[in-house]
């Protein structure tokens, strides 16, 4: 657990380096076309692993599937970009943790997953921390908030459509075609509105792809060692480092709201990711049921109580 921890803090310091990188570009490049050598970099860089795949990754018959993911996950994308340019850091990677929550309420709608009254508690919270934060009204309202929402409503439906694609490709698939899409529909976006990258902008922009990428394969290596839900408290090192690198190089600092609104958002999500996690292990526990009763149904046989019903324990999920 310790090295899975560590992947995953450098994982967080990794993406939020990234965003400072991307808002130092942002002073004079448009969002979309940062947005665009991140795609179209992280991409070249593992062709590699897509030759090798062959055709396969052409011809899978789950095609309209991925393309829809790589459609939402672009759109999330782009509006993480432009959040981190117009947004103080700490308030863009505080608004990114809402995917989770959003998360909840889809895969309750799509997927037919039970939402608890601990979940219903926490999705309030953390909605409530979004208005905080965003404080509808008043002179501090930022518009560019509701793109960093966007996008990260359009993350949590990328992560319902990868509960499902998991289970009918390998990871490397989801990838091309994410590049695949991501690469074109960000240079066509962003070939209007193109300013010409001058001098150190070049470093800036390998660098912004090179970041992306590795922080992707340390959070790869994370989930390697250790499960989602144990990890989630190390993934929230982000908005520390934002807040911190924030205050260093751009002279920003949340005030009182916003820190509210980001600690409502961050216990919700923290929340959800405990309960997720003690879900797993009660359905991965054995079920404590008499030695007489396992050993009858070894050989075939279940007891009955009182009136008939056969003892058993209840299914997954039927708590």
């Amino acid at each position: 657990m310790v090295r899975a921890g560590l992947w995953m803090t450098l994982a967080a310091l990794l993406f939020v380096t990234m965003g400072v990188v991307t808002k130092t570009l942002g002073a004079r490049l448009p969002a979309v076309e940062i947005a665009f050598f991140r795609a179209s970099l992280g991409f070249l860089l593992l062709l590699p692993l897509y030759r090798r795949a062959g055709l396969h990754l052409l011809t899978t018959p789950n095609k309209p599937l991925l393309l829809l993911r790589a459609l939402l996950g672009s759109a999330a994308m782009l509006a993480g970009f432009y959040a981190v340019v117009h947004l103080p850091l700490a308030e863009a990677t505080a608004l990114g943790f809402t995917k989770p929550l959003f998360l909840v309420v889809l895969a309750g709608i799509v997927l037919g997953e039970r939402v608890t009254r601990i979940r219903t508690a926490a999705l309030i919270a953390g909605f409530v921390g979004v208005l905080v934060m965003l404080r509808p009204g008043s002179e501090a309202f930022a518009p560019a908030a509701f793109v960093a929402l966007l996008g990260a409503l359009c993350a949590a439906a990328v992560g319902v459509l990868v509960r499902r694609l998991v289970a009918l490709e390998p990871p490397h698939v989801l990838l091309f075609w994410l590049g695949l899409v991501s690469a074109p529909l960000t240079l066509a976006l962003a070939l209007p509105v193109w300013v010409a990258p001058a001098g150190a902008e070049w470093a800036g922009l390998l660098l912004v792809g090179a970041l992306g990428t590795l922080s992707q394969l340390a959070l790869m290596r994370a989930y390697r060692l250790a499960e989602a839900s144990a990890l989630a408290p190390f993934d929230y090192l982000r908005l520390p480092f934002a807040a911190l690198y924030g205050w260093w190089l751009f002279g920003e600092w949340p005030d009182a709201a916003a820190l509210s609104g980001a600690g409502l958002i961050v216990l919700a999500t923290l929340v959800l990711a405990l309960g997720s996690r003690r879900e797993t292990v009660l359905d991965r526990a054995p079920s404590h049921r008499p030695a007489e009763l396992a050993a009858g149904e070894r050989s075939g046989r279940s007891r009955p109580d009182g009136g008939g019903a056969v003892v058993s324990s209840p299914p997954p999920g039927g708590r």
